[in-house]
């Protein structure tokens, strides 16, 4: 009897170990779909209204109680998605910029709607890829206690106003939070505190959003002053 229960014990530890290797294997995928449903359905919520001219018992429900047809959905994305690269093409050209220019100084006259519109448009132009001084420099700052070493991008090396009433030269360095970017904390770092590192912005987002688990690839520099300099911006002596 004894030995009957080891097997079973043996068993159940091998399905056990089985099970945790498996689930670390399917888990990824299972919340990468569970995401992309998520904004799937995000997303049709908007655009299925791009559908207004079609019966809605077409669309979306058989009277109210039917199930929603997924490829209706599907449908009106697309059409987001080819409408959304129409206005593109007119802002190219000389009059659809101009229609753009109206409609842009008709949504900052509507009270409370061109508080959200203004925020909403300085926060996409500054992830834009066509702003050059956003997000141009991966770095590590002292944050939030010294001794602890927090990722930050550098955004701006220009405070003439703070320069010169800390008579530091500072410059503007984004810390964001994890494992959501798109807050965090503006600090303005005197520049000799700010280690500037080698990984591409991209790299420094993952890094962010993956919690530390995405780490990107390194090359140390042959150059031994290369080491001091980077020992002299840290802070610490560098080697002999």
């Amino acid at each position: 009897m004894a030995y009957s229960g080891g097997v079973k014990k043996s068993l159940f530890a091998r399905w056990q170990a089985n099970f945790w290797a498996g689930l670390v294997i399917v888990l990824p995928g299972f919340i990468s779909l569970a995401v992309l449903r998520w904004l799937f359905l995000t997303f049709a919520n908007i655009t299925d209204t791009l559908l207004f001219f079609l019966p809605a018992r077409l669309t979306h429900h058989d009277q109210g109680v039917g199930p929603m047809y997924w490829y209706w959905s599907a449908a009106a994305l697309l059409l987001a998605v080819f409408l959304i690269g129409i206005v593109g093409l007119l802002a190219r050209n000389y009059f659809g910029r101009k229609i753009i220019e109206w409609v842009d100084s008709a949504l900052m006259r509507i009270p409370l709607l061109n508080k959200i519109y203004s925020a909403t448009k300085q926060v996409n132009e500054a992830f834009s890829s066509s702003n050059k001084s956003a997000f141009r420099t991966v770095a590590l700052v002292e944050f939030p206690h010294p001794g602890t070493y927090s990722i930050g991008f550098i955004t701006s090396e220009q405070q003439q106003e703070v320069q010169d009433k800390t008579g530091l030269k500072v410059v503007c360095v984004f810390v964001p939070a994890t494992p959501n970017p798109t807050s965090g904390f503006l600090l303005m770092v005197p520049e000799e505190k700010v280690i500037k590192l080698e990984m591409s912005v991209a790299d420094g987002i993952k890094y962010v959003i993956s919690l530390g688990a995405i780490m990107p690839g390194y090359t140390p520099a042959l150059n031994p002053s290369a080491w001091g300099l980077r020992g002299a911006a840290s802070g610490s002596p560098g080697h002999d």
